[in-house]
């Protein structure tokens, strides 16, 4: 959150202004915030608008559901999100999530945003935010490279003007390359031009240098044109596209695909639909539900992946802090009141734009960890949306409403204009967007940083491309177990220094048991002669009930072939583990030396030597006994 705690706040106050976070900012807020907030949310909502568009027709419905979609997650996470520089919206990911449980069905989708918002909300109210930290960021690399090559892909029908090309990527691959020799040249003239002039307004964005106050005027204002069309690219280009398709049908021939008529007007309030109609009956509730299966896990888990990740790169690049459980809430609302207005499920943006100034250099901690870069100088934001909000200074979230409104007044004003809009400029703001979230380089880095990392973002790459949600739930379920492993097979040192001194590297738990019973079973039993055994477990900050089992078995089995075993460097919750079990023969030393030294004596036959320098029995130290 901005600012400081009050002092002296009674804890319903606290309460309250942790759960609306507008309370903390709003209070301070002044006329150069106002300013910058309108800055920010009239630049964000040209971007929004012809995003919107596009992204509806990746979740496959009626390009107005996107609009529909883009105003109340403003409006909410205005009053109840941390984050300054996060928007709430129709994404790429989400949307092609949507394309997969929604069935290209608007109330297939709507019922998702609703019953994701409650699942949302559900995990806020119980702090389950802690549940993200179990997705690595190798799954998530792995699912955001396949989901840009989808979504891209899925966009080349529409820049080659192809109909009846199935939505399934494998075969959608296959009809493409069949039929491209049936492309339409209008379409693919349009879209191709549409796609270089977006790359040649990002790549002069990011060449762009600040200029001084002392620079001529004539410098100063064309930076800043080249700057703001820039920012505008998306809205700039589509509105270019309608205009061409505008022109070739006043002339009486048009050798474009448009989007068709939008229903004019603001969406109708009404609750989402819990049921649906079709020709022989009713589809009930319960059969909706069924058919989403998995949906109902997978959309509303990545949504709070992108929003939270987001958030807090940008938390930490602006130094202000955020609520995981708070921004759960915001967006389950958010879910839960767009579905009132026929929206499909929104999230933070989670792709990446280039160039964009004052973001992160280097990757966030969590979730978002390696989600941005620096690379030839040029830093990488992790969305355009979100980017574009905090490159103009946005102060506070009230760039939202500005944002909210914007869309409102196309919803209110423009549909009628829509119809022009060639679907192959729509299709090149997508691509546009998408390319970036490939990042091919992840695999030289995990190469060169820990390769067995690349096992789960290969995995979920490739089985990402068959269907989503296996992807992630075997990506998700291959970093478990590399997890588990690790517990299972902590890192052993044995050394012989006279003695064999054995060293587990991290805390012991039941997987681990007998695979220590093991090691030191084997190598106490090998030497020749036989040497005592110390436990050094300065690394072991926990230990259970079935490691101490097995130990205990340990000391009997080792005594029986008159082998010593003690311990050494014991960490205080470990100590008193092992004294509560009341191991027999159990002795401990504060270091291996001390321990190496009584061993030594036990060998030559002289008990009294096993007596620590302070005189007090190792067995019972004092300050440890209850």
């Amino acid at each position: 959150m901005w600012g400081p705690r009050q002092p002296g706040q009674r804890w319903w106050q606290r309460a309250v202004r942790r759960r609306l976070p507008v309370l903390g900012w709003l209070p301070r807020y002044s006329l150069s915030c106002l300013r910058l907030d309108l800055t920010a949310g009239v630049t964000v909502g040209l971007t929004v608008v012809p995003q919107a568009l596009a992204y509806a027709e990746v979740a496959g419905l009626p390009v107005q559901y996107g609009l529909y979609s883009s105003f109340v997650g403003c409006f909410v996470y205005c009053l109840l999100g941390t984050a300054k520089d996060v928007t709430l919206g129709p994404t790429a990911i989400m949307s092609l999530l949507v394309s997969s449980y929604a069935f290209h069905d608007p109330a297939y989708a709507v019922l998702l945003a609703f019953l994701s918002g409650c699942i949302q909300l559900a995990m806020g109210l119980l702090h389950l935010g802690f549940l993200l930290d179990f997705v690595s960021c190798p799954v998530i690399k792995g699912f955001t490279s396949a989901a840009s090559i989808t979504i891209g892909f899925n966009q080349v029908k529409n820049i080659l003007g192809l109909q009846g090309i199935p939505r399934q990527f494998f075969l959608q691959v296959y009809e493409t390359l069949r039929r491209i020799g049936e492309a339409r040249a209008g379409d693919a003239i349009l879209g191709l031009s549409c796609l270089a002039a977006l790359a040649g307004l990002r790549a002069m964005k990011s060449r762009l240098h600040p200029t001084a106050s002392t620079e001529p005027l004539a410098a100063r204002a064309s930076v800043l044109l080249v700057r703001s069309c820039a920012t505008a690219r998306n809205a700039l280009v589509v509105l270019a596209a309608g205009l061409v398709a505008y022109s070739f049908q006043l002339s009486g021939s048009q050798p474009l695909t448009l989007t068709g008529s939008v229903p004019c007007g603001l969406p109708p309030f009404r609750p989402p639909p819990f049921s649906k109609a079709v020709p022989n009956g009713t589809v009930p509730f319960g059969r909706m539900v069924q058919d989403m299966g998995a949906g109902l896990a997978v959309v509303p888990l990545v949504g709070v992946l992108e929003t939270v990740a987001i958030a807090k790169a940008f938390a930490s690049q602006n130094d202000y802090r955020i609520d995981a459980n708070q921004e759960l809430l915001a967006m389950g609302t958010a879910n839960i009141l767009g579905s009132f207005f026929s929206s499909y499920p929104i999230t933070g943006s989670f792709g990446r734009g280039w160039g964009a100034p004052g973001l992160p250099a280097a990757p966030p901690a969590g979730p978002a960890q390696g989600l941005c870069r620096q690379q030839d100088g040029q830093r990488m934001a992790l969305c355009f949306r979100t980017a574009v909000n905090a490159q103009t200074g946005v102060c506070t979230p009230m760039g939202g409403l500005v944002t909210g409104t914007l869309v409102l007044l196309s919803l209110a004003y423009l549909t009628s204009l829509f119809c022009y809009i060639p679907k192959a400029a729509l299709a090149a703001v997508i691509i546009s967007a998408v390319v970036p979230m490939f990042d091919a380089r992840i695999f030289r880095t995990l190469w060169r940083v820990k390769r067995l990392d690349l096992i789960p973002l290969c995995v979920t790459f490739l089985l990402c491309f068959w269907e989503v949600q296996y992807g992630i739930m075997a990506g998700v379920l291959v970093s478990g177990i590399l997890l588990l492993y690790s517990v299972a097979r902590p890192p052993i040192k044995v050394l012989e220094q006279g003695v064999l001194l054995v060293q587990p590297g991290s805390s012991l738990h039941f997987p681990a048991a007998d695979h220590l019973q093991d090691i030191i079973r084997d190598r106490a039993l090998a030497a020749s002669p036989p040497c005592s055994v110390i436990l050094d477990c300065h690394h072991v900050s926990s230990i259970d009930y079935t490691a101490v089992v097995g130990l205990a078995e340990l000391l009997q089995e080792l005594h029986k072939h008159g082998i010593s075993l003690v311990f050494c460097s014991l960490q205080d919750p470990v100590l008193r583990a092992l004294l509560a079990a009341d191991l027999e023969g159990f002795r401990h030393f504060p270091s291996w030396e001390e321990a190496a030294r009584c061993s030594e004596a036990e060998l030559g036959g002289s008990r009294a030597a096993c007596i620590d320098s302070t005189g007090e029995s190792s067995l019972l130290p004092a300050g440890l006994i209850q």
